[in-house]
C-alpha cells in the first residue's frame, strides 16, 4: 500500500506539466502586446513628446522582463519539479538550465518583481504632476516593501540553505 501511495504521489507532479505549458501560451500575449506597443511607439514617433516616449520604452522593457520572468519560472519549476530538460548535442542550451533550485529561483522572481515595480514607480516620477501625492506615495511604500521582501528572502536564503548549496559544489570540484 505504502508503494502505490509513493508512486502516486510521484507521478501526480505530472500535473505540474500542463501549468508550465500554459505559462508558454501566456509568452504569446506578451509578445502580442508587446508588439502592439512597438507598433504604436513608431506610428505616433514624430507626435509622441519626449516623456511619452519614454514612458512607451519603460513599457517595452517592462514587458520583457515579465516575458524573461515566465521563461525562467517555466524551464526552472518543470526540471525542479517535473523533469530533466533534454536538449540535443548541438542545440542551444541556456546556461542556467538544470542550476537553479527553487530557493535561486524564488530570489529570481523576488529580484525581478523589484526590477518590474522599479520601471512602475519610474513611470510615476516621469508623469509626476499628473499623479497624486497620496497615489505616490502609496507607489513607493509598495516599492519599499518589494525590496524589503527580496532583501529578508536572500538573507533567509542565505542564512538556511547557502551551507547547503556550497557543500556540493565543493563536492562536484573533487
Amino acid at each position: 500500500m505504502e508503494r502505490i501511495i509513493e508512486r502516486t504521489l510521484y507521478a501526480s507532479r505530472w500535473l505540474l506539466a500542463p501549468i508550465y505549458l500554459g505559462l508558454s501560451l501566456t509568452l504569446i500575449a506578451i509578445a502580442f502586446i508587446f508588439f502592439h506597443e512597438i507598433y504604436h511607439l513608431f506610428r505616433h514617433i514624430l507626435e509622441t513628446a519626449e516623456s511619452d516616449m519614454v514612458l512607451m520604452i519603460l513599457s517595452l522593457i517592462d514587458l520583457s522582463l515579465v516575458a524573461s520572468l515566465v521563461v525562467m519560472v517555466m524551464f526552472a519549476g518543470y526540471e525542479n519539479f517535473v523533469s530533466r530538460i533534454d536538449v540535443r548535442e548541438g542545440d542551444d542550451k541556456l546556461d542556467w538550465l538544470g542550476k537553479l533550485d527553487s530557493g535561486t529561483l524564488k530570489l529570481k522572481v523576488a529580484a525581478s518583481i523589484v526590477a518590474i515595480s522599479s520601471i512602475h514607480l519610474l513611470k510615476e516620477f516621469v508623469n509626476i504632476p499628473h499623479v497624486p501625492n497620496d497615489k505616490l506615495m502609496w507607489y513607493v511604500i509598495i516599492h519599499l516593501t518589494f525590496v524589503v521582501s527580496a532583501l529578508l528572502m536572500g538573507v533567509l536564503d542565505r542564512m538556511s540553505f547557502a551551507s547547503h548549496r556550497d557543500h556540493g559544489v565543493k563536492e562536484d570540484a573533487h
